[in-house]
Formats: C-alpha cells, sequence, structure tokens
C-alpha cells in the first residue's frame, strides 16, 4: 500500500520529532563511546539503536515512552559496558578482541591472517591505501579490534612501542 491516512502520516511526523529528540539527548548524557567504532560491542549496539529507533517511528504498538526506555537502557548498558572494560581485564578480554599483527619487518603472516579471515590482497590495499609502494618499506600492518587497518612505514615505525598491546604470532612468518 502507498497511502493509509493522514493520521499515520502525522504520527510518524510527530514520532519522528520526538523521538530523535529524545535520541539526542541519550547519546549527549551517555557520553561520546555510546556511537563509537571500537569493537563488535559498540557496533552491535549502534545497529540496537537505529533499529529501536525504527521500531518507535513505526510500530504503533510501541508507545514514545516505552522506545525512550528502550534507547535510554541500550546506552545505559553500553556505558556499564565501556566502564566495565576500564576497569576489570577479565570483562575487558571477554568482550574485546586484541590487535592482531599481519605483516612484519615487509613479511606476511599467514598464520594470523588465516585465523583473521585476511587475504594478502586485502593487507595490500590497506598499504596502498597509505601510499606506501613496497611490501619492504612496511614495518607492521595490524588488524584493529574495529576492524580496520593499522600500517607503519619503516620510516614511522620508531621504536615500535605503539605495538605493545598487539598480538604477535608465536610461529611462522611466511614470505610474500
Amino acid at each position: 500500500m502507498f497511502f493509509n491516512s493522514w493520521y499515520d502520516m502525522f504520527r510518524v511526523a510527530i514520532m519522528a520529532v520526538c523521538a530523535y529528540a529524545a535520541l539526542i539527548v541519550v547519546v549527549r548524557l551517555s557520553g561520546k563511546r555510546t556511537l563509537t567504532k571500537m569493537n563488535a560491542f559498540d557496533l552491535v549496539v549502534t545497529v540496537a539503536l537505529g533499529s529501536t529507533l525504527s521500531t518507535i517511528l513505526l510500530n504503533r504498538s510501541v508507545s514514545l515512552t516505552e522506545g525512550v526506555l528502550a534507547l535510554a537502557l541500550l546506552a545505559f548498558l553500553q556505558f556499564v559496558n565501556a566502564k566495565a572494560a576500564v576497569h576489570f581485564r577479565v570483562f575487558r578480554h571477554l568482550i574485546k578482541s586484541e590487535p592482531t599483527l599481519l605483516l612484519s619487518e615487509g613479511l606476511m603472516l599467514t598464520d594470523a591472517m588465516a585465523r583473521q579471515r585476511v587475504t594478502e590482497g586485502e593487507v595490500r590495499q590497506a598499504i596502498r591505501s597509505q601510499g606506501i609502494g613496497s611490501i619492504e618499506d612496511v614495518s607492521a600492518v595490524v588488524l584493529e579490534t574495529d576492524g580496520s587497518f593499522s600500517v607503519l612505514s619503516r620510516s614511522q615505525a620508531g621504536s615500535g612501542s605503539s605495538l605493545q598491546d598487539v598480538r604477535k604470532p608465536l610461529r611462522e612468518r611466511t614470505d610474500r
């Protein structure tokens, strides 16, 4: 159907304005980490917030108050999750992955790449996107906890202290 009634259109318009305002307030009160792209949990919360907003707008059986409560609870749970991850190492390891070294000193780490389901082509693409033309010029490529790649050229590597929390492979380093 293309059109039900003017009442339905009016309801969606009013709910959209109110729910959007509520979402802004909830996100502002809960802090920057609510919609960050740090790990899989953060992505799930972002999608859940969007789904909840959609439900508030389009589902007649969900009142604005119920929807706002759902948004607030999701934001609060994300806040608790982030706080627990900061203070408790065990909890942090349960919900967050570690960054993984995929290339070291110009050598592809095929075991690590296979465990993370990353292809050599994806590693090369990350290197090219940094404007580096030769794998030999790369000190490290890291798959970060948010799924992005970090590329350190040999000239940028310095002491390598930024790789301190990166999981290093226990064995096999193979050539390109």
